[in-house]
């Protein structure tokens, strides 16, 4: 009968304070680089301040302030856009991808033309969708000259239209990685519950929602919980099209960030704006966490 042995304590105390010495490093630079940023600007948005001379203690009239600025509830609204829009669309596309090419000879060169736009930033995304979109641009000519409906449509002036087309091409970016990320899933799935489920005649959508969607669910936890911290703060496409207008009907929590405290030079309220997406990010971040967690426990 094999005994089960504990494994030697190396060197008791000694040890774990060695472990303790290297991971301090490391917590002291998170505690500079991240918490410390973070009770700063909660602090700034206690205040009045402009950027220059000493902030001035104003209690909570900041966050009053911001829900009632109507910018502030278009952003909101925009941010839930493309929060759904992110986990519906660069998701749902990528898992397509991934899902049609599994298996295939030489599937990676069929995800590589998807997975290329991954590698351009996200100003260099929106210098080339602006140049599709704008008014009078490729896409408005190529329809004009096929004589299809939608050449007249200003792609990235009228609300919501402008938010709905940054997201496709936010889609376009996002979907590869996605599509890579699913496949290396797919490929870890064990072959022997599929062959029997093939063998009891499973195929095809059945054998995808009963046997590959519940295989996938780590995975695809972690690619969901990406895209919605990632749609939640959303700047660089946006900007790169449309800097949040025309007017302010484009813009997202990260931007309307940016405007109030750089543009406006209220960083008070810019502050106030970071600390609220802050929070947004970090419940919405534990509580789906949670929830697929302890679905995943159940089954």
């Amino acid at each position: 009968m094999t005994q089960l042995t504990r494994r030697p304590r190396a060197g008791g105390h000694s040890y774990r304070w060695q472990a303790r010495g290297f991971i301090l490093p490391a917590l002291v630079v998170v505690t500079v680089v991240l918490y410390l940023p973070f009770v700063w600007t909660t602090w700034i948005s206690f205040t009045e301040y402009s950027g220059l001379g000493t902030p001035e203690p104003i209690g909570f009239a900041n966050y009053p302030a911001m829900f009632a600025d109507p910018n502030f509830l278009v952003s909101l609204r925009n941010t839930l856009l493309w929060v759904v829009g992110t986990i519906a669309l660069p998701v749902g596309l990528g898992l397509l991808i991934a899902v049609l090419v599994h298996g295939l000879p030489g599937s990676f060169w069929f995800k590589l033309p998807f997975l290329l736009p991954y590698a351009i930033s996200g100003i260099a995304v929106g210098v080339i969708w602006t140049f599709i979109l704008q008014t009078g641009g490729a896409l408005s000519e190529a329809l004009a000259f096929l004589h299809l409906p939608g050449s007249e449509l200003r792609w990235l002036l009228d609300a919501p239209l402008n938010t709905i087309v940054m997201i496709l091409a936010s889609t376009w970016q996002g979907a590869g990685v996605n599509a890579l990320l699913f496949g290396i899933g797919l490929q870890s799935i064990p072959k022997e519950p599929i062959e029997a489920a093939r063998v009891d005649g499973a195929s095809g959508w059945r054998m995808f929602r009963s046997m590959t969607w519940p295989m996938l669910a780590p995975l695809t936890t972690v690619v969901v919980g990406l895209a919605i911290v990632g749609s939640l703060k959303t700047f660089d496409i946006v900007w790169g099209m449309t800097k949040g207008g025309p007017g302010r009907v484009s813009e997202t929590l990260a931007l309307t960030m940016y405007q109030e405290t750089f543009l406006a030079n209220d960083y008070g309220l810019g502050a106030a704006v970071a600390v609220f997406l802050t929070v947004v990010t970090v419940i919405a971040s534990v509580l789906y966490l949670r929830r697929q967690l302890s679905e995943d426990k159940v089954v």
